[in-house]
Order: structure tokens, then sequence, then C-alpha cells
């Protein structure tokens, strides 16, 4: 650790922010991944990562490292990290756990829910249903991602809150892709509005099936792609 003299002569640690500036650096890489600055199987070179970001070498490593552990990030030895593609089948094994995860997030929400939830639920359904009438489909996936953390907000379940987190970083592009296909977001508005209905009306085994329900209608669009191979 660097050093530095105070009034006295005497020489002190010098303070540093490594572990503000490893985490900004984690935070700005893993939203440029999941916005598509990086596509998948595109190298992470360190020299360009360090130059974009301010921080330094250490801390780009520690960054990439945390990131290999969310599934976003793949480190190969000798030849550098790059941005882990993810299969075909890989994405939906990855979405029938959420399927599992957000079921029992949106059955607690249902137990916890109060008025003033209800409500921002109502609300966030309005506007789903104004951006299908009116073709905003952008704006509809923006709600959609609203309405998922909503719930889980509600739901207050830190350990499941956590785990679907990783688990729909590593899916956000595909997620976001299957939002716009032609005839999802009229296919889903209905799903979103009854999982919505079943939290509202504080039934947890109603709220349960219907997450459940609607993931389960992911899988099968997924399942339904005629591509085998990596989703791009």
């Amino acid at each position: 650790m660097s050093a530095e003299k105070n009034l006295t002569g005497v020489r002190r640690p010098r303070r540093t922010d490594d572990g503000k500036d490893k985490a900004t650096a984690r935070d700005d890489l893993r939203k440029a991944i999941l916005s598509g600055e990086y596509m998948p199987g595109e190298r992470l070179v360190e020299a360009q990562l360090i130059e974009r970001f301010g921080v330094s070498r250490f801390n780009i490593r520690l960054a990439l490292q945390d990131l290999s552990g969310e599934g976003l990030v793949e480190i190969q030895r000798n030849r550098g990290a790059q941005v882990r593609k993810i299969s075909l089948a890989e994405t939906i094994e990855i979405t029938q756990v959420r399927m599992v995860l957000e079921g029992l997030v949106a059955a607690q929400a249902a137990e916890r829910v109060t008025d003033s939830d209800a409500s921002e639920l109502d609300e966030i359904g309005l506007l789903m249903r104004r951006a299908v009438e009116s073709g905003e489909f952008r704006r509809y996936s923006d709600l959609n991602v609203r309405l998922h953390a909503l719930v889980r907000k509600i739901a207050g379940h830190a350990t499941a809150d956590r785990l679907i987190d990783t688990l729909r970083a590593q899916l956000a592009r595909h997620q976001f892709m299957l939002s716009l296909l032609p005839g999802r977001p009229l296919a889903s508005l209905p799903q979103h509005e009854r999982i919505i209905a079943a939290i509202r009306d504080r039934d947890p085994q109603a709220a349960e099936s219907a997450m459940r329900d609607h993931i389960a209608s992911v899988i099968e669009v997924l399942r339904s792609l005629e591509d085998p191979g990596m989703m791009q």
C-alpha cells in the first residue's frame, strides 16, 4: 500500500477506493454487455477496458472475475476474457429455474402486498396495456422488467431475489429479443394481468400458478425457435 506524509512528517497509508473502483467497473461493464455494446463471443481486452473505465488492471481483473461468477463473462487460460455465449439449451434450462424461483416470489408477494403496492401494480398493468395497444413494444419490454422487479420487491425474499438477479442478467438480451417477437407482447399481456390480479387479491396459490404459467410460455417460445445454435 502506498503512503503519504501527514503534517508531523510521519508517513501513513494512502487511502484508496479500490473496492469502489472494482464495483464501478463491474457495474459499468455489466451494463455495457447487457445493452449489447459487447457481443457474445467478443474479446474483452484488459487494456481497452482500463482506458474506458479509468481503473487499474487489478480492478478490471477483479471485475471480470465477478462477471464470470455471474455467467456473463468467460475467462480462458492464456486467452483472456470474452462475453460468454449461451446456447438455446442452456437458455431454456436457466428459464426453467427462473420459473420455480419467480413462482415462489409471486406467492410471497401475494402474502405481503400492501394497498399501495397493489395500486402500483395496477398502474404498471395499465401502462403495459396502453403500450401494447399503441404498438410501443420497447416500452412494453421496459414495463415488463419493472413489473417483475416490483413483484420481487414486494416479496422481500432476499435469497430468491439474488438468484433471480443473476439468472436474469444472463438472459437480459434474450428476454428483450423475445419481447419484440411478432405477437409476443399481445400474448404475454393477459399473463401479466393475471399475475397482477392474483397478487392484488392476496391469493398466493393463484399468484404462483400465474407466474409459473407465464414463464412456461416463455420456455415454449424458446423451444419453438428454429435456430438450434447460439442466440446472438
